[in-house]
């Protein structure tokens, strides 16, 4: 039944924000986005019953995974010998990615509670990384994507297009799960981008600055950014004080950092 909470024997908990992809069509259409080749160092976070780990690992040969579900560690254990996958235990929030062998090909059915703050982990990783391919709510990934000006333009969409190129794949219906979720999901597909593409002398500046611009949305800059910049300021920088945060590109944030890393410097 569509509303069983269980599959394959396993029951979903909700704390860990378990929905298991089942949809065949759907499940090989993403194994072939992602493309994996013997030799890849493939890691999937949250393999969850293996819908996505039995065909990575058929074209893979070998596959590193990142679970926290003791249940699911003991099937994973039980199927796969250790030279043909490679099971870290533990909460991918926490997980030092940069201890696997690099350059990494990431991807998994992301858990949509911890979907934002785990991106904003995973980027703190990106030298590491080939490329990501995952699954979220379609919600986040339309953020992810966005331009400015669009209702779903915010603090991560400038933040990860800043250090990711980044493409909208396809979209799945909630009955290609079980349990089925009451939202749409989506595929992304994230590259790193090189590091002469990085202009921003602080991203950390950036990040706090990038905050503040969205924290209170229908306010404008002058408003928003009044602990960083003055009006001798936006005239330098050719910016219209009088703008909300949503109208900046990716672009200006690092010129309005840069700016003022070098002002105050």
């Amino acid at each position: 039944m569509r509303g069983d909470q269980s599959h394959q024997g396993h029951l979903a908990r909700k704390r860990f924000g378990q929905n298991f992809l089942v949809d065949r069509e759907i499940i090989a259409r993403i194994v072939s986005s992602i493309a994996a080749q013997p030799g890849d160092h493939v890691v999937e976070i949250g393999p969850g019953l293996g819908a996505l780990t039995v065909p990575l690992l058929a074209a893979c040969k070998h596959l590193h995974v990142v679970e926290i579900d003791r249940d699911l560690i003991a099937r994973l254990r039980e199927k796969y010998s250790e030279e043909q996958v490679a099971i870290h235990e533990g909460d991918a929030l926490k997980f030092d990615f940069a201890s696997l062998p690099a350059p990494l090909r990431v991807v998994g059915n992301l858990p949509y509670n911890i979907s934002t703050p785990l991106l904003f982990h995973l980027a703190e990783f990106a030298e590491h990384v080939r490329d990501m391919t995952f699954m979220l709510q379609k919600e986040v990934v339309d953020r992810m994507v966005a331009e400015p000006g669009d209702e779903a333009y915010g603090r991560l969409s400038v933040m990860l297009q800043y250090r990711f190129a980044m493409a909208h794949l396809f979209d799945v219906p909630g009955d290609a799960f079980r349990p089925a979720p009451k939202v749409t999901s989506a595929i992304v597909y994230m590259r790193p981008k090189p590091g002469a593409d990085l202009l921003c002398r602080d991203a950390a500046l950036m990040g706090r600055i990038v905050t503040a611009a969205f924290g209170q949305r229908r306010k404008t800059l002058r408003n928003t950014l009044g602990d960083w910049l003055q009006a001798a300021d936006y005239e330098a920088l050719q910016i219209d004080a009088g703008l909300r945060g949503e109208r900046l590109a990716m672009e200006d944030y690092v010129r309005i950092a840069n700016h003022i890393g070098g002002r105050d410097a």
